[in-house]
């Protein structure tokens, strides 16, 4: 049974999505703000699959949450719940490392089909992807280097974190450098098949590898838009 935290400061919504999940298989525990949140991952005797935050909570937001757990190390599955829609929050949760971003009011089906995504691409890739991103080697993208094992670009100018998704993003473009590769293509690849969601997803993880790359000195020009299309990485 996959177990799921919900940190939501709303009771009534609180309550509504751990029935929800219940109801679906899931193992759910809550948590009514940041600090409750922490102290339950934290404190868990078996670990969470997937960690759902709300955006703005009282005290640690979900943004707060989130950092601290991806600065402990964890891979858990986060899935960002917000009121919020601007561009620009997304964009904060996704460079802080959350796997997705859901802006309320949203779908049951919805919901329920991104936890599920968000939850098998935290257990690994597979099939086509397994063979594209499971190398362990460093390797060089946009004029740095990636390393694997320790998620991290070293260039000239420094270094940055990236995410794991981040990370799958530049494996599958250099396995394919010189190729046109659709929105399309690059979700099945990097988020398998099964994800329910949007182009505007990827879109919004280039931006934020983008920024990344040119924070250390990478030439963000070898990664180019092809509009109406997709994205081709020429080396």
């Amino acid at each position: 049974m996959k177990r799921i935290l919900v940190a939501e400061d709303d009771a009534n919504i609180r309550e509504t999505l751990a029935d929800l999940l219940s109801g679906e298989g899931y193992a759910v525990e809550t948590a009514a703000d940041g600090e409750a949140a922490i102290a339950a991952w934290r404190g868990a005797s078996e670990p969470f699959d997937l960690v759902m935050l709300d955006v703005m909570m009282p005290g640690k937001s979900g943004y707060d949450v989130c950092r601290e757990i991806r600065a402990a190390g964890s891979r858990v599955a986060v899935l960002m719940l917000s009121a919020k829609g601007e561009e620009i929050d997304k964009v904060i949760g996704l460079e802080l490392g959350a796997d997705d971003y859901v802006t309320k009011p949203f779908g049951v089906r919805e919901l329920l089909a991104r936890v599920a995504a968000a939850i098998r691409r935290a257990e690994g890739p597979s099939g086509a992807v397994r063979a594209e991103t499971a190398s362990e080697s460093d390797f060089p993208f946009c004029g740095v280097r990636a390393s694997v094992k320790r998620y991290v670009l070293e260039g000239p100018g420094g270094s940055v974190a990236v995410t794991e998704l981040e990370m799958k993003l530049m494996k599958v473009l250099s396995a394919h450098k010189g190729e046109v590769m659709t929105r399309d293509t690059l979700l099945n690849l990097v988020w398998g098949t099964n994800y329910y969601g949007t182009t505007r997803t990827l879109d919004q993880h280039l931006v934020n590898l983008r920024r990344k790359l040119e924070r250390i000195g990478g030439d963000t020009s070898l990664i180019r838009t092809v509009h109406g299309v997709g994205y081709s990485f020429i080396p």
